[in-house]
């Protein structure tokens, strides 16, 4: 059996992951006639597709695999490719570039996907835009899986993706440890999951923060977080020691500036809500475990504390970003103001 047969007859079994008619979680991606993979997200994008071409693989040792580009793409490519093997292999098709697809690969696209073959797996790859909407609407309007591989942006989105890296690895990790790890590399989420999968390795034992500081505190975002507790703890000489600290090691002001904002929005969205921890995370997109240390961090401010270290914070990050000849000296106040505001509490 052929493994876009397999998938079509397991296609039930699928279906209990899937966030939508057709849309498949990327975690799940399998082998079947037509995969479409859509989104900015291209370290997401090529796990799925590196997910597709393993189980391919494993029902079929002798697959053979081929790329095509369709924006350089010649008319009948796709149908060459796709016919069947002088020694009878089955075939798996990755086509990349559909955003910029040409016309003859628009028209040989829509003809192979209403009718594709069952030996062949196609996988396309689409990068987001409106280039080749004809071809995506028929692809999802036939009911072949979708991959969405959008860009994960929100910090319970990237603290999300870091608990299901780690499940079922064997090896658990602190709600605190998600936390440090999302700020310290989160920026990227490729980077992300190559530090999940270096703890995952290289920890004995349960993943606390202690051991996310081990390998990454002293990552730019690390060092930033560092500074933002320091000063919305009140910790005035604490946060200054470590800003110049990251000054001297080449850190720019920017970060740090971003960084206190990040924790200052979290407490003002946490301070006007109202309900459990659970209620208020599904209606802020966060996560319980965040809202409940916002909840914890927030008692004793009042609006006009938290208001005047907001005001104080956006004042330094337009410094920052152009408006003060010592872009230090701003975010040095900045500091001061919020830990004054924080002890004043």
């Amino acid at each position: 059996m052929t493994p876009a047969a397999r998938t079509s007859r397991s296609g039930g079994a699928r279906g209990s992951a899937a966030t939508g008619s057709g849309t498949v979680d990327w975690r799940d991606a399998a082998p079947a006639p037509v995969v479409l993979v859509v989104g900015l997200e291209d370290y997401i994008s090529a796990r799925a597709m590196d997910t597709i071409r393993a189980k391919a693989r494993a029902t079929s040792p002798d697959l053979e695999v081929m790329r095509l580009d369709a924006g350089g793409y010649s008319g009948g490519e796709l149908l060459m490719a796709a016919s069947p093997s002088l020694f009878g292999e089955n075939k798996l098709i990755e086509v990349h570039g559909l955003e910029s697809m040409s016309e003859d690969f628009l028209r040989d696209a829509l003809a192979y996907t209403a009718s594709p073959e069952r030996d062949v797996v196609l996988v396309l790859r689409h990068s987001g835009g409106a280039r080749g909407k004809k071809l995506l609407d028929a692809v999802r309007a036939s009911g072949a899986p979708v991959i969405d591989c959008q860009p994960l942006k929100r910090d319970a989105d990237k603290a999300a993706f870091v608990a299901a890296e780690f499940r079922g690895s064997g090896r658990r990790i602190e709600r605190d440890a998600v936390d440090a790890l999302v700020a310290a590399v989160g920026s990227s989420l490729a980077e992300l999951a190559a530090a999940c999968a270096q703890l995952r390795l290289d920890a004995s034992s349960t993943v606390d923060a202690a051991t996310v500081e081990k390998y990454y505190g002293g990552r730019v975002e690390a060092t930033a977080f560092k500074v933002a507790d320091a000063a919305l703890g009140g910790q005035k000489a604490k946060a200054l020691s470590a800003f110049r600290h990251a000054l001297e090691t080449g850190v720019d002001p920017v970060p740090m500036v971003a960084a206190i904002a990040s924790k200052l929005r979290t407490l003002a969205k946490v301070a006007g809500a109202r309900g459990s921890a659970q209620s208020i995370a599904r209606d802020l997109g966060m996560q319980p475990w965040l809202v409940e240390q916002a909840q914890r961090d927030i008692r004793g401010w009042t609006a006009q504390s938290l208001a005047k270290a907001i005001r104080a914070v956006a004042e330094a990050d337009a410094e920052v970003k152009g408006l003060s000849r010592d872009p230090a000296y701003a975010v040095e106040r900045a500091l001061g103001i919020v830990s004054s505001a924080a002890r004043a509490r």
